[in-house]
C-alpha cells in the first residue's frame, strides 16, 4: 500500500507514547559509564524514558522553544543524550552536534541552526567538550541556555569522591545562563506535555554531515522521515525480544534514527556501552564479554570497528548473536568472511546518508547477501541509477549493470530542501525529487545496488568525511608548491586515507619531509593530514586545467597495493589500475613467482577495490 495509507505516527511524541503503551515496563535504554562487564549500568524501561523526554520538552518548552526553534546537543553518548534527541524533536527542532568539531566549526552550526538552547558536558576529567562550549557559544550570542550533564552522576565511591577534587576548571566566556540539566528537568511534569503536540508534519531536526574536517552542511529531516527509518527497523529487523549494542554516537544518524527510532518501533533494548562508545577506553577488548553480559541479538558496527574487534579471540559465549548490520563506509571481503568464521553470524552491508534522513538500502539479514553491494533498496525507496548534468538535468536513466549517478527518493528526502541554507540545494535534485548522492553505482540484475565511486571528492576514512580543498589549499600554501591534488588512498583498517600529489614550481627545492611539516602545521584537524605525500612532474589535468582525481587514485592504488603485498611476502604485483565500465577502478596483477593463492585472496579481501589477473 501507499506509505500514507499505512498511516504512521504523525509527531515524535506520537510515536514515543506507542512505544510507552506497548511496551512499558520493558527495558528500552542502557547506558553503562565504563566498558567492564557487569560494571554499574543505568537502565530506563520505556515508560522512564516517555517520561524524561517528556520532562526535557516540557523544560524546553519553558526556556521559550517554540516548534521552529532549535535546540541543539554537544554530547557524547549518555541517557541525558538520548532524552535531548527526543524531547528536543519533540518541542522545536532538535540539532545533535559532534562534540569532535573545532570550536569554530560548533560556533557555525550554532549561529546557522539559530540554537537557543545547548545541552552539554558540565567540566569533567579527560574530556574538553566543556571547554569548547565556553569558546564555541562566546560567538554564538544566540545560544541563551547552556544545559550542563554532569557524567560524576554515573560514577560510585570512591571514583565520583575525586572528581570534585579534580574536574578541570571551566572559564565561562559567554552570556548564556548555565543550568543543571537534570535537575531543571525534575521540576517538570512527566506524565503530559505542557504545550499542544500539533498533528503535522514539520522540521524535526537538523543533523550536520558527519566529518571532522571542514565545515559541515546542515541537512533538514522531518518527523515523517525520522519515523519511518523507525518503522523499517521495527517492520524489517527487530521486535521487543531483541537487544542492540550501539558504539556509535547519537549524534550521527546511524544511531540516531535506524537505531533508537527503530527500537521505539520495535520496543526492541539498546545498550549504549561508555560515552565514547567504541572509542572507550576497554570497549574493543570487552566487547564480547558485553555480548554475552546483555545477551545481545544485533551488533551495530563500522569496518574500522570490525578490523579491530577480529584482531581480538571470541573469548566469550555469543551465541544470542543473530546478526551484524554494518554501515558508514565499505566493507572488505576479507572483514566479511573473519567475521563469519571467528562467530557464526552474517554481517548485513547497507547504505544510507544524512541527507536522506539515514536508510537506502540493506543486504536482506534473513535472505541473499551479496558481499560488497549495498543490498536492495528498503520498501517505499526508490533508487535511480541517473546520467545527471551539473543543473540536474537528467540525460538518462542507467541501464543493469550500468554505472552512473545513485540517485534516491523516498520519505526520508525532503523534496528540494534537504539543506537548510537554501543555496547549497541548487542541482542537488535530478527530475526534482530524486536526491543527488553524488556516489556512483550500478543496479545489477537482481536489484542489488553497488557502489562503485563517488562523483564527488570527499575522502572517506573510517566513516569520517573530510574535505580534500582543506588539505590542497594547505599544501598550495607553501612557496614550492604549484598545485596540489588531495584524494583518498586505500586502507585496510580505514577504507580510505588521506594523501596528495603535488605539482612543484619549477626548480623548486623541498623534500617530502618538509611539505609533511608544512600539512601539520597548516591543517587544524590531525584525521586530515595526509598519510602520504608525493611529488609528479606534472598532476593529471583535463584540457581546462581540472585535476583528474580518478588518475591519483590509480596511483595510490598501485602504490598502496604494492606495498602490502611486498610486506606480505607475496610474488605479485600490480601492473595498473584501469576503470572497468560495471566495476570502477580495477587492479590488475601479475605473478613475478610461485604465489600462495589462499594467502593472495585474504591480502586482496582486505580492502574494497576489485582486482583481476592481467591477461
Amino acid at each position: 500500500m501507499p506509505w500514507e495509507e499505512r498511516d504512521p505516527p504523525k509527531t515524535i511524541y506520537d510515536f514515543l507514547s506507542s512505544a510507552r503503551d506497548a511496551h512499558a515496563q520493558r527495558p528500552a535504554l542502557s547506558f553503562q559509564i565504563f566498558s567492564d562487564p557487569g560494571s554499574k549500568a543505568e537502565t530506563l524501561t520505556w515508560s522512564d524514558l516517555h517520561g524524561r523526554a517528556t520532562q526535557a520538552a516540557n523544560l524546553f518548552r519553558k526556556l521559550g522553544v517554540e516548534k521552529g526553534d532549535t535546540v541543539a546537543y554537544l554530547m557524547p553518548n549518555t541517557v541525558e543524550t538520548a532524552v535531548a534527541l527526543l524531547g528536543g524533536s519533540i518541542a522545536g527542532i532538535v540539532n545533535p552536534i559532534n562534540p569532535l568539531l573545532e570550536p569554530e566549526q560548533i560556533s557555525a552550526i550554532l549561529r546557522e541552526t539559530k540554537a537557543e538552547v545547548l545541552v552539554t558536558l558540565k567540566a569533567f576529567p579527560k574530556t574538553d567538550v566543556a571547554q569548547k562550549v565556553a569558546e564555541a557559544v562566546k560567538y554564538a550570542p544566540n545560544v541563551k541556555y547552556v544545559l550542563e550533564v554532569d557524567l560524576n552522576r554515573y560514577l560510585s565511591p570512591p571514583k565520583s569522591w575525586i572528581v570534585p577534587l579534580v574536574r578541570p576548571k571551566n572559564p565561562v566566556e559567554h552570556k548564556a545562563d548555565v543550568l543543571n540539566f537534570n535537575a531543571e528537568c525534575a521540576k517538570m511534569p512527566s506524565d503530559r506535555l505542557t504545550f499542544e503536540d500539533t498533528k503535522e508534519d514539520r522540521i524535526a531536526a537538523y543533523f550536520h554531515t558527519g566529518g571532522t574536517t571542514g565545515m559541515p552542511k546542515v541537512a533538514q529531516h522531518r518527523a515523517s522521515g525520522m519515523i519511518y527509518n523507525g518503522w523499517l527497523g521495527g517492520r524489517l529487523l527487530f521486535d521487543e525480544t531483541d537487544v542492540l549494542i550501539c558504539p556509535l554516537p547519537l549524534f550521527h544518524v546511524f544511531a540516531a534514527y535506524p537505531i533508537l527510532m527503530s527500537c521505539i518501533a520495535s520496543g526492541a533494548h539498546v545498550v549504549f556501552p561508555t560515552p565514547a562508545g567504541y572509542r572507550g577506553d576497554g570497549v574493543f577488548d570487552n566487547f564480547w564479554k558485553l555480548i554475552e553480559q546483555w545477551g545481545v541479538t544485533f551488533m551495530i558496527t563500522v569496518p574500522t570497528a570490525l578490523s579491530a574487534l577480529m584482531q581480538r579471540p571470541v573469548n566469550a559465549d555469543v551465541s544470542t548473536l543473530r546478526t551484524a548490520i554494518s554501515g558508514s563506509a565499505p566493507l572488505p571481503i576479507e572483514l566479511y568472511n573473519r567475521f563469519e568464521k571467528a562467530t557464526g553470524v552474517q554481517i548485513a552491508e547497507g547504505y544510507g546518508l544524512t541527507e536522506a534522513t539515514c536508510l537506502v538500502s540493506c543486504n536482506p539479514v534473513d535472505g541473499l547477501k551479496k558481499v560488497g553491494s549495498v543490498g536492495v533498496p528498503l520498501p517505499y525507496t526508490d533508487v535511480r541509477i541517473l546520467k545527471v548534468g551539473a543543473d540536474g538535468e537528467v540525460s538518462k536513466q542507467c541501464a543493469v549493470d550500468e554505472i552512473g549517478e545513485i540517485c534516491v527518493a523516498n520519505p526520508g528526502v525532503y523534496d528540494g530542501n534537504t539543506y537548510h541554507d537554501p543555496d547549497k540545494n541548487n542541482g542537488l535534485f535530478a527530475e526534482l525529487r530524486f536526491l543527488r548522492t553524488g556516489d556512483l553505482g550500478r543496479i545489477d540484475e537482481d536489484g542489488y545496488l553497488w557502489i562503485t565511486g563517488r562523483a564527488k571528492d570527499l575522502i572517506i576514512r573510517g566513516g569520517h568525511n573530510i574535505d580534500p580543498a582543506e588539505i590542497e589549499e594547505a599544501l598550495a600554501g607553501h612557496p614550492s608548491v604549484a598545485m596540489c591534488g588531495a584524494i583518498g588512498q586505500p586502507d585496510a583498517f580505514a577504507g580510505e586515507l588521506p594523501c596528495a600529489y603535488v605539482e612543484l614550481v619549477k626548480d623548486a627545492e623541498v623534500t617530502m619531509d618538509e611539505l609533511m611539516e608544512h600539512a601539520r602545521a597548516h591543517i587544524h584537524e590531525r584525521a586530515a593530514i595526509p598519510k602520504h605525500i608525493e611529488a609528479v612532474d606534472e598532476l593529471p589535468k583535463t584540457a581546462v586545467g581540472k585535476i583528474l582525481k580518478n588518475e591519483l587514485r590509480k596511483l595510490a592504488i598501485q602504490r598502496v597495493y604494492n606495498a602490502a603485498l611486498a610486506e606480505a611476502g607475496l610474488n605479485v604485483e600490480v601492473v595498473q589500475v584501469y576503470e572497468h565500465q560495471k566495476k570502477g577502478l580495477v587492479a590488475q596483477l601479475v605473478k613475478t613467482g610461485d604465489v600462495d593463492e589462499d594467502a593472495l585472496g585474504h591480502k586482496m579481501g582486505e580492502f574494497t577495490r576489485p582486482w583481476e589477473w592481467a591477461a
